[in-house]
């Protein structure tokens, strides 16, 4: 098992930055990809990023290309998500998680991202 715990979330103006860190503990051993996925209000959850732990292959959902970051430091077994440029439309509980298998089995608390207009 992998356990994960999110932070840095809060209440930002639209243009500002923030930088999410994800803290993953357990069976870290076993992690092949971190990702990022984000549930807005009535919204179904959407993918966001990911990055593999061996190399640097990353994923991006068109929405945040060009805006949002993903990297990791496997040393500290930390994942993070910088986003730059938000928007009111990212506001959303943002979720680490990683995917050891096939799938994404193992999530996080989730972080609160809000974006004032």
């Amino acid at each position: 098992q992998v356990q994960l715990v999110e932070s840095g979330g809060g209440l930002v103006q639209a243009g500002d930055s923030l930088r999410l860190s994800c803290a993953a503990s357990g069976r870290t051993f076993s992690i092949f990809a971190m990702g990022w996925f984000r549930r807005a209000p009535g919204k179904e959850r959407e993918f966001v990023a990911d990055i593999t732990w061996s190399g640097t292959r990353t994923r991006y959902a068109d929405s945040v290309k060009g805006r949002f970051t993903i990297s990791r430091d496997n040393a500290k077994n930390t994942g993070y998500l910088q986003l730059s440029n938000l928007k009111p439309e990212d506001t959303a509980v943002y979720y680490c998680a990683t995917r050891t298998g096939t799938t994404y089995a193992y999530w996080g608390q989730g972080t609160q991202v809000t974006v004032s207009s």
